[in-house]
């Protein structure tokens, strides 16, 4: 559940910065990372932005999680690109009778992909982790977002904690069973933590638009 705490949002040098100024500069700093063509600037970007999460003490477990999936996406963009873009080839090699190739130009692209995705990912991540959820919705509110769009937000963060909930009775449960002993018995578990979430999920959503059903009625 640390991954969700805000713990770490209060109590530091960035406190007393409105909300408001912290998206201002987040937007900038976007803009100018994604447009930027070259390595430099983005990399600059990430050193400050991971500089800025440990200043404020975010647990680096945290930090590790919350960049995992970029990361993955990242190495497969660059993967992808330095074997099927280009036209400078650095080798090429047969597997199971298909022909790969490998492209200088193809890498050096992929690879500033990679820096203006990680740059503009880090700056996501410092300024969420920064800035308490209720402030965020409320700078989100002051942009002129729509309304929907930050109440549909606001319900997603609300059952990020119903579904973890949960899903972790579920493992405790299993867990004290001893049904993570071998990789059989994990596998129907691991089965039941995906499904049963989504369950409670679509019960929940129900129950909210029967809600809403009747108020709308009067």
């Amino acid at each position: 559940m640390e991954l969700f705490s805000e713990h770490f949002k209060h109590r530091h040098s960035l406190t007393d910065i409105d909300a408001r100024i912290k998206f201002i500069v987040a937007i900038a700093l976007l803009i100018m990372v994604i447009s930027y063509k070259g390595f430099v600037f983005p990399l600059i970007v990430v050193f400050l932005s991971m500089g800025l999460c440990v200043r404020i003490r975010v647990p680096l477990k945290v930090l590790a999680l919350r960049l995992s999936e970029p990361l993955v996406i990242i190495l497969i963009l660059v993967v992808l690109k330095f074997l099927f873009t280009g036209k400078v080839a650095l080798f090429s090699v047969s597997v199971l009778g298909f022909s790969l190739t490998g492209h200088k130009d193809g890498l050096v692209e992929g690879l500033m992909i990679a820096c203006r995705v990680l740059g503009a990912v880090s700056i996501v991540a410092a300024l969420g982790f920064s800035t308490p959820f209720s402030e965020l919705m409320s700078g989100l509110s002051w942009i002129r977002i729509p309304k929907g769009f930050i109440e549909i937000l606001m319900f997603a963060y609300r059952y990020i904690f119903v579904l973890f909930e949960d899903a972790l009775v579920i493992y405790n449960a299993q867990k004290n069973r001893l049904g993570y002993c071998t990789v059989l018995r994990t596998m129907m578990p691991a089965a039941i933590m995906k499904i049963r979430p989504l369950s409670v999920a679509h019960e929940s959503a129900t129950a909210a638009e029967l809600y809403l059903t009747i108020l709308m009625s009067g």
